[in-house]
């Protein structure tokens, strides 16, 4: 009974020792991990830029910036890494050529093994179909302007 008490003991001073352990912080910091562009038209693009800071003390090196679909366009400096203390930016564009709400997230894999997920959303509107109806003042100055 003595052993199965020791070894208890043992196995919680385990545990809680290991739960003490800090996990190390995560260098890569964004400023803002969502952008809502609101009500935008439909076939006019639209770009956000997000603002990343490296707060480690390594250098840091955006391995791969990946949109959940080909409405969605990242662009980042590939090759540039972020020195510590430093920031970068990635601009994310979306083609608003569907209408309707939208939520699209972009993934930021970075130093091999780290990912940070980012995301845009909005309300693409649809003109109306048809031209615009007429005006009268228009037809006037046109009548003006031609005699």
């Amino acid at each position: 009974m003595k052993r199965y008490l020791t070894l208890a003991l043992f196995a919680l001073m385990a545990f809680a020792g290991h739960a003490q352990e800090a996990a190390a912080p995560d260098p890569l910091q964004v400023k803002e991990t969502e952008f809502n562009f609101g009500k935008i038209p439909q076939g006019k693009p639209v770009f956000h830029v997000f603002e990343v800071v490296n707060t480690g003390a390594t250098p840091l090196v955006l391995s791969n910036v990946q949109a959940s679909c080909g409405c969605t366009t990242p662009e980042w400096e590939k090759e540039k890494p972020i020195a510590p203390g430093a920031k970068s930016t990635i601009k994310v564009g979306y083609n608003a050529a569907s209408h309707g709400v939208f939520e699209k997230f972009i993934t930021i894999s970075y130093n091999g093994s780290g990912s940070k997920i980012i995301k845009i959303k909005g309300d693409v509107w649809q003109a109306p179909a048809g031209a615009a109806p007429a005006n009268p003042s228009v037809d006037f100055l046109k009548q003006q302007l031609n005699n």
